[in-house]
């Protein structure tokens, strides 16, 4: 991974921590979660006039991305109902990256180096304790972990449909706008059919969402997409975790969140892993 694509993922991880940030600080959920979503049209849509076409043979991908992408926003945001957080949601963050690189090294023929292999583990070991840092509350929730460990499942599985979407597209951004567009139009019909309030009160009540998290979350989906061409997804997909990380430091300094050591010992640890992934090759 060369410095500039590293650092490119480290912005998609921040800005993605943004919109998750944005998303679970707000009362709504659903309004919040609709507005980074739908929020994904005002870019993706003049996007088409200046990006290729995706290759017809990438359609298949794309379909599945679509699938993929709306299962994980669905039940993203039932797990954000289901009481702290800082618990049950690294699990997810945390398994998708040791998916990736599993499906990558057994069945994609990956190539990755001892040091690239301990880089993975050691972020995701990292992001996984943050769940534990508070304690095992939200472990002995057997739904929350379940909701969990399905959201992991999307995570890993969109990435590789994605990254793998991407290549054979030979456009990373023209695969995702229309991505970004087909799920936006998807997720409009989903709120409609279940909460046709949400809609109503976008325009009035999720102006901010809408503008700020929509183009944070589409910003860092590109940038990622694009990554994908340019590096393992195993990697990209693992580094793009540390947005956890960000999220913590969101948390804790501009939403009041107490910063405790086990905090503090989980991020090292999965900085650690950062600092190996860069180091390596």
């Amino acid at each position: 991974m060369t410095p500039f694509v590293f650092f490119a993922v480290l912005t998609a991880a921040f800005l993605h921590a943004v919109w998750n940030a944005l998303v679970k600080g707000g009362e709504d959920k659903r309004l919040n979660m609709a507005g980074v979503v739908i929020g994904h049209l005002p870019i993706a849509v003049p996007m088409l006039a200046f990006v290729p076409a995706p290759d017809p043979a990438s359609y298949p991908y794309l379909l599945a991305g679509i699938a993929l992408h709306f299962g994980y926003q669905c039940f993203l945001l039932e797990s954000y109902k289901i009481g702290d957080l800082t618990q049950v949601y690294p699990i997810a963050r945390g398994v998708a990256p040791l998916l990736v690189a599993i499906v990558s090294l057994m069945f994609l023929g990956v190539d990755l180096s001892g040091m690239e292999i301990v880089a993975v583990v050691t972020i995701a070991a990292g992001i996984l304790s943050i769940s534990l840092v508070r304690g095992a509350d939200g472990l002995r929730n057997g739904r929350a972990t379940a909701m969990a460990l399905t959201t992991g499942c999307f995570i890993a599985s969109y990435s590789l449909v994605d990254g793998l979407g991407a290549r054979v597209a030979g456009t990373a951004l023209g695969f995702y706008a229309w991505l970004g567009i087909a799920n936006a139009i998807l997720f409009v019909v989903f709120m409609a059919a279940t909460t046709p309030q949400v809609l109503r009160d976008l325009p009035i009540k999720g102006k901010r969402i809408f503008f700020v998290g929509g183009a944070a979350s589409f910003v860092a989906f590109s940038i990622v997409m694009w990554a994908f061409t340019q590096a393992p997804i195993a990697l990209v997909t693992a580094l793009r975790e540390i947005s956890i990380i960000f999220a913590l430091l969101i948390g804790v300094l501009l939403m009041g969140e107490r910063l405790s050591l086990g905090k503090v010992v989980s991020t090292m640890i999965t900085l650690l892993g950062v600092a190996l992934l860069r180091a390596s090759r």
